[in-house]
């Protein structure tokens, strides 16, 4: 039998699509990417203007709230020992080039909003504040306390959630919905390395590398800079009209050669679902270069492999599958390429050996690359009977009519930096996919989501 009370969250939910998929456009139309830090606004200007505006919604709706000095905030209803929490975030990442739509402009188009944080992760995050406020309506006596989080550098570094747990309270339990449905139970391990390349070096000098705008994203843009010498120039010239590629171009200026490539920007986590402009230069510089020097190219190029087998860290586990390694950025520092990998790996797998992995690696390469800096997020893991994972997956059943299969990601949430908290679905097939152009958000979906996150946090209430 139907739950009276879940029938009326949805009832109430309904009745406020308009002013929730309004207030969800106006969100999307505040640009906030990471800038350079503002007194109280240590993300940037972009960033304090979206947080300003979350909290006064939540002001607006008599909520109370909580500005953590710009690194993020909440808004809170309710009393009790019990803490349920939903987080959520508004920075997005850079725009990236090949948008139709104007990215910052919410535009509706068949039924669908178009803007950069549609599906990540401003949409999911007010269906999120949504779903407090039809409880808060609907059911203000719970006995809990109800907390939306508002974070301001989920894509760039997690800053935000690191300074709210050394004030806040960790939740009696959580949810961060970003992620897939019905929920993801674990979170691979999250690795930055960078990585020192000395430029090769002969009849073809590297001169100058650049492409990328942040290690998780798959790059769409990269150019190379390149002296040919004299005795080479002809070489060079008929690997030329042999090459293949037509996402890569060449221009000479006397004796220097300019590379270009375009690619497909993809979210770091699944490089296989873009196209990394990187990648394809320095795949075409190994097929141009002269014989004694394609060895070096070969194995610089061998470093963007997005398996890891490049710097020795390929492998998976049977909970996880495969690792990912997303080479994020390429570009020039002194007399080397700066390498700058995002790598998703194993959830059984730890950070500390995983660096050991790539320092051997390195140390077996003629070149002489050298890792000059690491950070590790460790993997989050909750077996499939924890209440959390149960609740949810009853919820999800009730909701769909599918019981779901918890899943596994390569993508990191807040739930890996808050205790007691899952990552749960946000959007369906049709929706656009995160970090990518034209991102989009169906706009029933976004009533949706709302109307199933109610559901779950008034179950984990009970729990």
């Amino acid at each position: 039998m139907p739950d009276p009370a879940v029938a009326r969250l949805h009832e109430w939910l309904r009745a406020h699509e308009a002013p929730l998929l309004e207030e969800y456009r106006s969100l999307l139309r505040i640009p906030s990417i990471e800038e350079a830090p503002l007194p109280n606004a240590p993300f940037g200007r972009g960033n304090r203007e979206a947080l300003d505006y979350a909290l006064q919604l939540a002001e607006d709706a008599q909520m109370r709230t909580k500005d953590i000095e710009g690194y993020c905030g909440y808004a809170e209803f309710g009393s009790g020992e019990k803490l349920i929490m939903c987080l959520g975030h508004l920075d997005v990442v850079p725009v990236g080039s090949g948008w139709k739509h104007d990215p910052f402009g919410a535009e509706i188009e068949d039924g669908y909003v178009y803007a950069r944080g549609a599906i990540d992760d401003k949409g999911p995050t007010m269906a999120g504040f949504y779903a407090m406020r039809a409880i808060q309506e609907c059911l203000p006596d719970l006995g809990v306390r109800m907390r939306t989080v508002f974070g301001c550098n989920e894509e760039s570094g997690f800053q935000c959630v690191e300074r709210y747990v050394q004030t806040e309270e960790a939740p009696t339990y959580g949810i961060a919905p970003d992620s897939g449905w019905p929920l993801y139970h674990g979170e691979k391990g999250i690795a930055n390395a960078v990585v020192d390349w000395p430029l090769p070096q002969g009849r073809l000098d590297l001169l100058q590398i650049e492409g990328g705008q942040r290690p998780n994203i798959v790059i769409d843009s990269c150019r190379a800079t390149l002296r040919v010498a004299p005795d080479a120039r002809a070489w060079i010239e008929e690997k030329l009209r042999e090459a293949w590629d037509r996402n890569v171009t060449c221009e000479w200026s006397s004796d220097e050669l300019t590379v270009h490539a375009v690619g497909k920007a993809a979210h770091g986590s699944t490089p296989f679902m873009g196209d990394s402009a990187g990648i394809r230069v320095l795949r075409f510089l190994k097929e141009i270069a002269p014989l004694d020097q394609e060895q070096a190219y070969k194995t610089l190029f061998e470093a963007g492999h997005i398996g890891g087998a490049g710097i020795g860290i390929a492998g998976s586990d049977d909970v996880s599958d495969d690792l990912t390694c997303n080479l994020g950025i390429v570009e020039t520092a002194g007399t080397c390429a700066r390498l700058t990998f995002n790598i998703r790996y194993p959830v059984t797998w730890n950070g500390g050996t995983l660096r050991d992995r790539i320092v051997a690696r390195l140390a077996r390469i003629p070149a002489g690359p050298s890792l000059v800096s690491f950070s590790d997020s460790p993997p989050l893991y909750f077996p499939i009977d924890h209440p959390l994972v149960q609740t949810i997956l009853d919820v999800h059943e009730a909701e769909t009519g599918a019981r779901g299969v918890p899943g596994v990601m390569g993508g990191g949430t807040y739930a890996r930096a808050i205790s007691n908290t899952v990552s749960v679905g946000t959007g369906w097939e049709g929706d656009g996919n995160a970090h990518e152009t034209d991102e989009r958000l169906k706009i029933d979906n976004l009533f949706r989501m709302s109307r199933i996150y109610a559901h779950i946090l008034y179950r984990l209430a009970l729990a």
